[in-house]
């Protein structure tokens, strides 16, 4: 059995949950599903809410930035870049009103690696986000 290697980024939002930010596998690295939640702060970005828990303000464009961004950091404190992804899987929880959106960010951050892509609408996550993303990469090394 192949030995694995837990990786947990600091430059990276905490998990909600007992698990790593990454494991690597020989040569392969499975990210966690990974949010838009800021790293700092714990706040989603463009995530506002009234005093009584509403949301008053939504801005999925700057969650879909944060949540690249939250990517990017997982993979680079793990030893590896953008370019090494291989597989995305897409969580978002209004297909219809956010795909579009999604597809249009999507292939500015991947117009030169083209990952294989899956792209799933689910009724909700374990916080009030409306994008996570599960990855794979190939890692040199």
């Amino acid at each position: 059995m192949a030995s694995s290697e837990k990786i947990n980024a600091p430059n990276a939002p905490k998990p909600v949950g007992l698990y790593p930010h990454a494991r690597r596998v020989g040569n392969l690295l499975f990210l966690s599903g990974i949010g838009p939640r800021d790293p700092q702060t714990d706040g989603v970005p463009g995530l506002e809410r009234s005093p009584s828990g509403n949301f008053t303000a939504f801005n999925f464009e700057a969650q879909v930035h944060s949540v690249f961004k939250n990517v990017r950091a997982v993979l680079e404190d793990s030893g590896a870049r953008w370019e090494d992804l291989v597989d995305v899987t897409v969580f978002l929880t209004d297909m219809q009103r956010d795909f579009h959106t999604f597809n249009r960010i999507y292939a500015e951050y991947f117009k030169d690696n083209q990952p294989c892509r899956t792209t799933v609408g689910i009724n909700s996550l374990p916080t009030p986000i409306a994008i996570e993303l599960k990855c794979v990469a190939v890692v040199s090394g």
